[in-house]
């Protein structure tokens, strides 16, 4: 049984300016082209473009739906050994681009804030 691992990416939005290509449907296509050529150079096969909807906040409290326009690819896993190179891969970047929760900065462990005035002055009147 094949494996596979995917990825997906926001379909550009513009086109590249290059020599000899004028029209906007020309430069639209040479940055596709571009972008589908760098990943396929990198071992990713194309699957589909997706439009895939995107809760947005507006101001504080409203909210609307946007559509994101995605390309997803996919590649062949090589067996255990690079399913589980890949695991770890997934798990690195989504340790580093998962946000930490909690306080900015936690008190080290065993000390004690002080308890008193704010000044020292306070405390002798």
């Amino acid at each position: 049984m094949q494996r596979f691992e995917f990825k997906v990416i926001p379909a550009p939005k513009r086109g590249e300016k290059a020599r000899g290509v004028k029209s906007t449907e020309d430069r639209f296509a040479l940055a596709l082209t571009t972008l589908m050529n760098q990943l396929g150079a990198e071992g990713w096969d194309y699957v589909r473009a997706d439009a895939l909807p995107c809760e947005e906040r507006v101001g504080f409290t409203g909210s609307k739906t946007t559509f994101q326009n995605v390309l997803v690819f996919r590649r062949v896993i090589d067996g255990p050994q690079a399913q589980s190179q890949s695991a770890r891969l997934m798990l690195t970047e989504a340790v580093a681009t998962t946000p930490r929760l909690g306080p900015a900065e936690a008190p080290l462990p065993g000390h004690a804030p002080a308890v008193g005035p704010a000044k020292p002055d306070l405390a002798a009147e």
